[in-house]
C-alpha cells in the first residue's frame, strides 16, 4: 500500500493526537497508511449511514401489500 509521495506536507497535531495515531498504527505501517485506512472506514461508515437512512425513509413512506 506503500506510496511515491510526490510532496511530504505536514500535519499539525496535538501531542495526545500524536500518541493516539502511534497506538492504532501497526508495526511497519507509515502514518500515512494508517490515516488512508482511517479515511476510508470513515467513508465507509457514512456510505452505511446513508442507506441506513434511505431504508429508514422508504419502510416509512411504503405501505405494506397487505393494506392494498
Amino acid at each position: 500500500m506503500h506510496r511515491a509521495m510526490s510532496a511530504d506536507k505536514r500535519i499539525p497535531v496535538t501531542e495526545e493526537t500524536r500518541k493516539e495515531l502511534h497506538e492504532l498504527k501497526e508495526p511497519g505501517q507509515t502514518y500515512d497508511d494508517l490515516l488512508q485506512e482511517l479515511a476510508q472506514h470513515r467513508r465507509r461508515q457514512d456510505l452505511e449511514q446513508r442507506f441506513q437512512e434511505l431504508e429508514d425513509t422508504d419502510s416509512d413512506e411504503l405501505t405494506p401489500l397487505s393494506d392494498v
